[in-house]
């Protein structure tokens, strides 16, 4: 469906940045004059980001790419009609598979192929239909402590109680009113300002006085990398006082003995010579946290890119069930699911269940599969490590490994070992340009969306996202593609690649939130005949509380509103959170006993988000590069002066694993001794670094194979150890 009418308006689901909020567009003659936030939009109340504004121009960018293209013998890229070159890649797939077994191709689903679920659904059925179990995506990149803490602690069937009940927040390494993610819904900035007004007390961990950081009640500036010790002290502080809701604690968790005697070396002198914080801090936050009748809690990447991931996401849900800030018997549910089916409204744990060392082993560092997917880490030396079981295709669907993975420089050796690499992507990315296809989709105006990645985001368990009441929309496409463009969504593509391939699709619901019933109801596709939008949205979402049809007669987005009262635990239930999983008391025993790292890298280099830009996607627009148009290295101004720096000069960041060049600017609400830079920026790892024109890629500067997660094998992404130095003309990267 195209709208197309002169001086009207549309409305879209955006997709560029993790709220997806609902955005109006003016059109006149068939062109969008304006994309703007609405107002009367009951979820996001007029938020609307730069990005998402901005979305209009990105369709009319020269870099879009309007046709397909191959690459020849010479390196070079030519135009291939999509139909052809989707059957081509499904012939070589078939012949790799023969060759070499179905182990040897990978699918790596990136940020926005994830959050574009008709393509997730069908790269996955592909890949089942292909016989392949090598399926990658950026959680075990990004934050993958989630995951891996709700399998140990355990999940409340319940669900949270709404944001408008909270009396206190604590966030650590996040900042969501530039990142989203922080449990503040789609509108953060609005939200956070409405709980503070009634009295919520905010409690941020974080080296940098972040947008978020500098509304804090109490904010602790900490040294990267502490998070799991700081939270581990503020437990001990709430086990010591006696801030514990203990009924809850007796009736419905295991654990609390071994937990008391994990964190008890964390006492706040230890924390404060650890963290280089005051001890007070320590006992003022647990004291704000201890008194809070109702809170709740959430990380982000700069807890999670920072080492011990799932310590700290795990002492997160710790210290919200001690306090026992979790739904009950008798109390309502916010959101009782629209396109999402929710988990069972029972006052009830889940109990622990397997979430790492599962599934596909690799054949690197020991590392086996998660509950967030594989380790992406692991990755590029799946594809550089010769012998049976070497990963030899890949497919990139919406991703940017080159900018995104850790270690850019073996990275890009292996997408260029690859025997076949196919990215499905609009543009000519730094892993699009080794690519031996590069099919470029339909962009966000120019297709259905509506509102589903975002309420699952919420629904799934995962924290720090998801809509506090019962939210749907669904948006017809606003715009054709441009005349002569030869581009379709990406669930066509992957289509037509099955059907050369000889592969039989079956879409599993993403509304079903149980892998079971998910598959006894899958949908299995005619591969004669492709099916239509509507076919596809309804195989994608089968089994949504509320029915699609009905959620799209609302084009402007609304509330469904129905009761669900969450009932008692069911007798004999035996279920219950734990306290002290002995993996994490392992590693807090490791934490407590390990010594300050003393080496000749005196600064860490910690991750931020950058208001105008989401990862390495668009940059071009003028709007969005206002204020930068690359990823500024961000320093406290005293150490620009020790290091003899000044603001927009151009400075040498090294690590053991490589050098890059970075520009200075300073930050005064930065800790000393550290950088912060947004990450996935650069060119690549074989061109001259041009920090003002492509940023600088912080992705070069990690090692996978050192200080990496053994949970998920997420490296160092930040606070990595780095010197830093004015450049010359003579030290060339």
């Amino acid at each position: 469906m195209t709208i197309m009418i002169p001086k009207s308006q549309s409305r879209t689901v955006c997709q560029a940045c993790q709220a997806h909020c609902t955005l109006v567009a003016t059109l006149e003659d068939g062109r969008v004059m304006a994309l703007h936030g609405d107002k009367d939009d009951p979820a996001y109340h007029g938020y609307s980001c730069i990005k998402g504004r901005e979305m209009a121009a990105v369709h009319r960018f020269p870099s879009r790419l309007l046709h397909s293209m191959r690459q020849l013998p010479d390196g070079r890229h030519e135009p291939i009609a999509v139909d052809q070159a989707c059957r081509e890649i499904g012939s070589r797939l078939r012949t790799i598979i023969d060759e070499h077994g179905p182990r040897s191709v990978a699918l790596f689903i990136g940020t926005y192929g994830y959050c574009n679920f008709p393509a997730q659904a069908f790269a996955l059925a592909l890949m089942r239909a292909l016989g392949s179990p090598m399926v990658f995506s950026p959680q075990t990149i990004d934050q993958p402590g989630k995951g891996i803490a709700i399998g140990m602690h355990g999940l409340w069937l319940a669900g949270n109680p709404p944001l408008e009940s909270w009396e206190a927040l604590l966030l650590v390494g996040t900042n969501p009113i530039v990142s989203m993610n922080g449990g503040l819904g789609p509108n953060p900035a609005r939200a956070l300002k409405r709980a503070q007004a009634r009295g919520m007390k905010l409690v941020v961990i974080d080296p940098r006085r972040t947008e978020t950081a500098r509304r804090a009640d109490l904010h602790l500036q900490c040294r990267p990398g502490e998070d799991g010790a700081i939270l581990a002290g503020i437990v001990r502080e709430l086990i010591a006082t006696g801030r514990l809701d203990n009924a809850f604690i007796r009736d419905e968790t295991t654990g609390l003995d071994a937990l008391k005697a994990s964190v008890a070396p964390f006492t706040p002198a230890m924390v404060a010579e650890r963290a280089g914080i005051p001890a007070q801090q320590i006992i003022e936050a647990a004291a704000i946290l201890g008194n809070a009748r109702v809170g709740g809690v959430s990380a982000g990447t700069g807890a999670n890119m920072s080492g011990e991931s799932a310590v700290t996401e795990y002492l997160l849900r710790v210290i919200q069930t001690l306090r026992g800030w979790l739904l009950r018997a008798g109390e309502k549910r916010p959101n009782p699911g629209v396109l999402i089916e929710p988990l069972p409204a029972l006052a009830a744990a889940s109990g622990p269940s397997p979430c790492w060392d599962m599934g596909e082993r690799m054949r690197v560092r020991g590392l086996a599969g998660t509950n967030m997917n594989l380790p992406t880490a692991a990755l590029a030396d799946e594809i550089l490590m010769p012998g049976e079981g070497r990963i030899r295709a890949l497919i990139v669907l919406g991703g940017n490994p080159v900018a995104a993975w850790p270690d850019q420089i073996k990275t890009q050796e292996a997408m260029r070992a690859l025997d076949l690499l196919v990215c499905l992507d609009p543009r000519m990315t730094q892993t699009a340009r080794n690519a031996d296809y590069v099919i470029p989709p339909k962009l966000q105006l120019e297709i259905e969306t509506n509102s589903a990645f975002y309420e699952h985001c919420g629904t799934a368990g995962l924290g720090g996202w998801g809509y506090d009441e019962p939210y749907g929309v669904v948006c017809p496409p606003v715009l054709s593609p441009p005349p002569g463009a030869d581009v379709e969504e990406e669930w066509e593509s992957l289509y037509r690649i099955a059907q050369s391939a000889g592969a039989p699709l079956a879409i599993r619901s993403l509304s079903i939130l149980d892998p079971a019933r998910a598959e006894a109801e899958e949908t299995r596709l005619d591969m004669t005949i492709k099916p239509d939008v509507a076919t596809v949205w309804h195989a994608v979402l089968k089994g949504a509380p509320v029915d699609y049809d009905v959620v799209a007669r609302s084009p402007e987005g609304r509330l469904f509103p129905r009761e669900t009262v969450v009932e008692p635990r069911p007798e004999g239930w035996t279920a219950r959170l734990d306290l002290g999983a002995a993996p994490i008391m392992q590693d807090l025993e490791a934490i407590a006993a390990r010594k300050p790292r003393g080496d000749s890298y005196p600064f860490r280099l910690i991750a931020r988000r950058m208001n105008d830009f989401h990862n390495s996607n668009w940059r071009e627009s003028p709007r969005q590069r206002r204020h930068y148009s690359y990823n500024p290295a961000f320093m406290h101004p005293d150490d620009m002066a020790a290091i003899g720096v000044l603001e927009g000069e151009e400075v040498l960041i090294r690590s053991e694993r490589a050098t890059v060049l970075g520009i200075a600017a300073a930050d005064e609400g930065l800790r000393p001794g550290c950088v912060s830079m947004s990450h996935a920026w650069g060119g690549a790892p074989d061109e001259p670094d041009q920090p003002a024109i492509h940023g600088t890629s912080t992705s070069r500067l990690c090692f996978t194979d050192r200080d990496y997660d053994r949970y998920s094998g997420i490296p160092l992404m930040s606070a990595i150890p780095v010197a830093i130095s004015p450049a010359t003309d003579n030290q060339a990267v």
